[in-house]
């Protein structure tokens, strides 16, 4: 019973995640900026250092269960 709560929010943070990863990959892969009126790079990079994160997260989330 307690191990529902942990698999939900493993699940949307892996979501989250991953979408975000892939979403700044392909925008930077096109050479379009990641957040407007920002540094290209610093915004990136912290999109990419927050997907890594809340992947982080989802797998701690996973080993709770």
């Amino acid at each position: 019973m307690e191990s529902g709560p942990a698999i939900f929010a493993g699940v949307v943070f892996a979501l989250f995640g991953g979408s975000l990863l892939v979403w700044t990959a392909t925008r930077v892969r096109r050479g379009e900026p990641v957040a407007h009126g920002v540094n290209p790079v610093a915004s990136a990079t912290l999109a990419s250092l927050a997907s890594v994160i809340a992947l982080a997260l989802g797998a701690w989330c996973f080993t709770r269960v």
